[in-house]
């Protein structure tokens, strides 16, 4: 049996795919590398000592689909491919709606007419919109998203639930991940976004290593201790890891289940680049520019339900983050 992971060559899935090969798990990777690249597939080889089964398509290829489940025994589906810059999706609305909930519903067709119906979602803390309580509880209603971006993983949320509630042989674990930052601790793989970040820490990161002139910092006059925005920043490889608590999951057969994955700590703006020039000695010049559109003041949850449910909690805190982010990235300043 194997599980496929769909945009397995990206930032989350990469690392996600390390930590399944060194957990005794079989992964196939299918991906379009449209922001993500081969080399991190090679890379992960190179972390694990093991051959990584991959197919260059997307998710919107009924026929790569296809293809993909009738030569591989899949049983169980995470589907890391989506476009996911909250930006950009203000500006692309319809490309972000086609691939995200398009791609998503091809995927799924195909999952359930060869019978695997285990499927792991990645959605987001956007679903919660302006939040309604801090820290955040799965509890906490699903609020008005503030771009099409948090649009497509609420829309996509509501279908698996419906989905499963009609049939119940359906399994699916939907993950709300706050903000994964870091990088694997070996500076092998790490965040590698296309063109310009549209990320805080590969800005940062960028910064530093000279790629870029200064950081922007959009916005220093919400309602938070020092004006600008405050996160849940939770480490990538702690965010792996939770993925492979989720295939576990899976395989209680839980039906419907939902979970934030965060660390249930707020760091703001400011926080992040003082903490990342403190552990890493390297100075990073900024300027306040105007709010970006879509963007909320506080953001940051309640961690408990994936602790007791999911028998998950994150171990790494924001100095390691700061600190691997930046080995990445002086590593590879001009990424794979």
């Amino acid at each position: 049996m194997s599980i496929l992971l769909t945009g397995g060559a990206g930032y989350i899935g990469s690392h996600t795919l390390t930590e399944l090969i060194n957990g005794g798990y079989d992964a196939v990777v299918m991906d379009n590398f449209s922001n993500s690249s081969p080399k991190a597939l090679e890379r992960v080889e190179e972390l694990t000592g093991k051959k990584i089964r991959y197919y260059e398509a997307d998710i919107s290829d009924r026929n790569a689909l296809e293809k993909i489940f009738s030569e591989n025994d899949i049983r169980e589906v995470i589907n890391f491919a989506s476009l996911k810059a909250v930006g950009e999706s203000v500006e692309k609305p319809w490309e972000y709606y086609n691939n995200n909930i398009g791609g998503t519903l091809t995927l799924l067709d195909v999952m359930r007419r060869h019978g695997a119906k285990n499927f792991v979602f990645s959605s987001s803390a956007t679903v919660y919109g302006d939040p309604a309580v801090i820290p955040i509880t799965e509890e906490c209603p699903k609020g008005t998203c503030t771009n099409p971006y948090g649009w497509t993983k609420w829309m996509l949320e509501q279908i698996l639930i419906d989905m499963q509630k009609a049939d119940n042989e359906w399994n699916m674990v939907i993950l709300r991940y706050f903000n994964p930052i870091g990088a694997h601790p070996s500076g092998r793989i790490g965040e590698n976004p296309n063109g310009r970040p549209n990320n805080l820490m590969p800005f940062i990161t960028q910064v530093a290593v000279g790629k870029l002139p200064e950081l922007g910092v959009f916005g220093n006059d919400y309602d938070t201790p020092d004006g600008t925005g405050v996160r849940d920043y939770l480490h990538v490889v702690d965010l792996a890891r939770a993925h492979v608590k989720a295939i576990d999951k899976l395989r209680e057969n839980p039906g419907c289940f939902i979970c934030n994955l965060g660390t249930g700590q707020g760091y703001s703006v400011m926080e992040l680049i003082k903490t990342f020039e403190e552990v890493n000695g390297v100075k990073i010049p900024y300027s306040i520019k105007p709010r970006r559109a879509g963007d909320i003041a506080t953001c940051y949850c309640s961690p408990e339900k994936a602790e007791k449910e999911l028998n998950w909690k994150a171990q790494f805190g924001i100095a390691e983050m700061c600190r691997d982010s930046w080995n990445w990235q002086k590593n590879n300043p001009d990424g794979y």
